[in-house]
């Protein structure tokens, strides 16, 4: 079950057919990213921050918080990098604030439900691995 935050977001892209609109929506998206807060984490970033297969060098962090929610920040290096930053914004105002367990709940299928088939192979991998590092993160998190 996706947090309804996140389901908006994706119906949203669902009702977006036009691929001139759903590039503008993707934009605002990347318009809104906000780079790891420097109390989290500073350059250069932890390789194993880094997410495998990523061609925009993205590094994401959870945070635990004392309510037993987590914050997600993302970095994202490549200054070209629209659709991990698009992602990253996304996956950052939908999933901060639940619970490790309701994030790894998040399936690296809304990839697909964003950006259709609008990327290539490469960058969707790239953007699955982001999805899946989160879930990895909430993961662990979960088992401390």
């Amino acid at each position: 079950m996706l947090p309804a935050t996140l389901r908006e977001i994706l119906d949203t892209f669902a009702l977006v057919s036009d691929p001139a609109d759903r590039a503008a929506l993707l934009i605002d998206f990347a318009d809104q990213f906000r780079q790891v807060p420097p109390h989290v984490a500073v350059p250069p970033f932890p390789k194993q921050r880094r997410v495998p297969a990523c061609e925009s060098e993205a590094y994401v962090w959870l945070v635990p918080q004392a309510d037993g929610t987590a914050n997600l920040h993302f970095a994202v290096e490549n200054p070209s990098g629209v659709s991990a930053k698009a992602l990253a914004s996304i996956l950052t105002s939908t999933l901060s604030g639940l619970t490790p367990e309701e994030i790894e709940q998040v399936s690296p299928d809304i990839v697909e439900q964003i950006f259709r088939q609008n990327i290539s192979m490469g960058k969707g991998m790239g953007l699955m691995a982001m999805v899946q590092a989160v879930r990895a993160l909430a993961r662990a998190a979960r088992q401390r």
